[in-house]
Parts: structure tokens; sequence; C-alpha cells
């Protein structure tokens, strides 16, 4: 199953690189556009079970580090939720 890492840039400009066990990130993200922190999550968290249960579907198992970067995610991201108009850029997809 095909890998992908994709970094981003989050609202305080601090840089992340984040897991996919699938390329489906590329459905749902473009390198170089900016996200509403909010829309950044739900494409984050729909991606990312998609990428798991791709992985439960092929190995009877979902996919851990799919679900652990994902809550990661959503735990960095309830630092800027107090920001007005907090925006997630991505940057990068890394193959």
């Amino acid at each position: 199953m095909p890998e992908i890492r994709f970094q981003v840039q989050w609202p305080d400009g601090s840089k992340e690189t984040c897991y996919s066990p699938s390329l489906i990130v590329k459905e749902y993200f473009t390198p170089g556009s900016e996200y509403d922190l909010e829309d950044f999550v739900v494409r984050s968290r729909t991606a990312l079970n998609i990428a798991s249960d791709r992985v439960l579907a092929k190995y009877g198992m979902p996919c851990g580090l799919a679900l652990g970067q994902l809550r990661q995610i959503e735990e960095t991201a309830t630092r800027f939720q107090a920001l007005e108009h907090p925006k997630v850029q991505v940057l990068q997809f890394i193959e």
C-alpha cells in the first residue's frame, strides 16, 4: 500500500510532517493551498479514516499510525481554535 507524508504549516508558523498509509490525502489537499482550521481538520479526519479503512480491508486491522496522526492533528488544532480565522497551509506531499 503506498504511503505518503504531507507537510503542513500551522497558524503559528510551525511546521509538521503528517503521515498517511494511503494516497487518498491527495484527493483532499492541494500543496500550496490554505484551509480554514476546521476545514483542514474535517478533511484530515475524512482522508485518514478512509486510509485506515483501506488498511483494515487489506490487512484485517485499522491503521494505528493513521488514527494516531488524526488524533495529533485534532489535538494540535485545539491550540488555534480561539484565533480569528486560523488557517493551515498544506506545503507539500513527500512520497
